[in-house]
């Protein structure tokens, strides 16, 4: 899934209701619209070019059980989506169903923009995984549901490791390494070992979790920031570790490119969406030629012990609290986020919404790996304020303070703690 997720802040010009239009008790919105006659639903391409057919077959089933209703189809590309979408909430013509990235839910949340849904009445909503479900919960409400995933393993060259005499991936930390340190010492300080991107906060966060820490944590109904905690240093200094061993590229960028530079063989390591390896190996961005069917993916060992959590990034389902019919919405997404849904989701490569499902794909050899790495997740703080934390880039600054020595580990802690402390619980 070759898409970045930016997270909606700042809906601007948006004056939505829930109590004025529609239900705002937690139980969902099953007697608003249900005699309605037709349906809009609004998707990504991604489902019109790749999977058109479990569309078909989620309108089917409404239709058979609503016989004439109309159900409409709308797609939109990921850049312009949220632009189109704060222009219609502000009027009376708000789609019934739409598609969001699930860093994108908690803007809208915030600002009451979507319908509370009750998960009961969704297919293995008890198994939804964590961090999917954490996208769609705010104030202990469901506002959203999880309609697929896309994890994060490593990767790393074959021919690489393998002319440091190292055969195969490794299954613990210290393994890892010892791996690295073979590589880097024979490659030199020209070549990275590890490509690790100083601003990806995604990876950065996940050596914190594994460490105990967290970003923020909740405290008597307020979220306070954590990354000053002994927990959150200890991430962040083994991540320091890794920039500061294997990483010897630009450390003053973000993971945007990676897979641009992955290809373009100064390093033998990355650790990114499950994606990128496969993207770094086109033709069009292999400048060595050597990449395809040399590249290996693998579960990142955490330094816990246990597998590293990973950020999961997806897509969920919401139902815009003007929609004037959002039992038939309701319905819809349960249609096609249910279990022949995520079967034909799976079969296209993508992360099912639910552990029942991912332990399916354990047991193929083709999407074991991601599947087991997506098993330990995380997901961002459900705050009010985080927008504002990812607006102002918190999170980058420390890492590239951190990463290019401009601060110790614990002064940048300290110093972002107190920016995410300034705006986390301020709507």
């Amino acid at each position: 899934m070759k898409r970045k997720l930016i997270a909606a802040i700042g809906i601007a010009g948006m004056m939505v209701s829930i109590a004025a239009c529609g239900s705002s008790d937690g139980k969902g919105s099953s007697n608003s619209g249900a005699d309605a006659k037709e349906l809009t639903v609004w998707l990504t391409v991604d489902a019109q070019n790749n999977w058109p057919n479990l569309v078909k077959a989620a309108d089917a089933a409404v239709q058979k059980k609503h016989p004439g209703i109309k159900i409409n189809h709308e797609y939109y590309g990921w850049p312009d989506k949220n632009t189109k979408l704060d222009a219609v909430l502000a009027t009376d013509k708000a789609p019934d169903v739409v598609e969001m990235g699930n860093t994108e839910m908690l803007g809208y949340m915030v600002k009451g923009a979507f319908a509370p849904l009750d998960p009961a009445k969704f297919s293995n909503s008890a198994a939804w995984l964590d961090g999917l479900k954490a996208s769609v919960t705010y104030g202990g409400k469901t506002y959203g549901v999880p309609y697929y995933a896309g994890g994060r393993v490593a990767n790393w060259r074959k021919d690489v490791f393998a002319s440091a005499g190292v055969k195969s991936t490794p299954k613990t930390y210290a393994e890892l390494t010892a791996d690295l340190d073979k590589v880097q010492q024979k490659e030199g300080n020209k070549f990275s070992a590890w490509y690790q991107p100083t601003r990806d906060w995604y990876a950065a966060m996940s050596f914190v979790y594994d460490a105990g820490g967290s970003i923020a944590k909740q405290e008597g109904g307020q979220w306070k920031a954590n990354l000053s905690s002994p927990e959150s240093v200890k991430g962040l200094t083994e991540f320091k570790n890794v920039i500061d061993k294997y990483m010897h590229g630009d450390k003053t960028k973000d993971e945007s490119d990676r897979y641009i530079v992955y290809g373009q063989g100064k390093s033998g390591m990355i650790f990114g969406a499950a994606w990128e390896g496969a993207t770094s190996a086109d033709p069009k961005n292999d400048k060595t030629g050597k990449l395809k069917n040399n590249l290996e993916n693998f579960v990142m060992p955490g330094p816990s012990g246990k597998n590293l959590p990973v950020f999961l990034g997806g897509s969920d389902l919401a139902v815009p609290v003007k929609s004037k019919a959002q039992a038939l919405a309701a319905e819809w997404i349960d249609a096609f986020t249910g279990p022949a849904g995520q079967k034909g989701l799976m079969a296209k490569g993508n992360l099912p919404n639910n552990k029942t499902d991912l332990a399916t794909l354990k047991n193929d050899p083709a999407t074991a790996v991601p599947a087991t790495a997506a098993e330990s997740n995380w997901f961002v703080p459900m705050a009010p304020g985080w927008g504002q934390v990812e607006k102002a880039q918190v999170l980058q600054t420390m890492l590239q303070d951190i990463g290019t020595g401009k601060k110790s580990v614990e002064a940048a802690a300290k110093d972002a703690d107190a920016a995410i402390d300034k705006v986390i619980n301020t709507k």
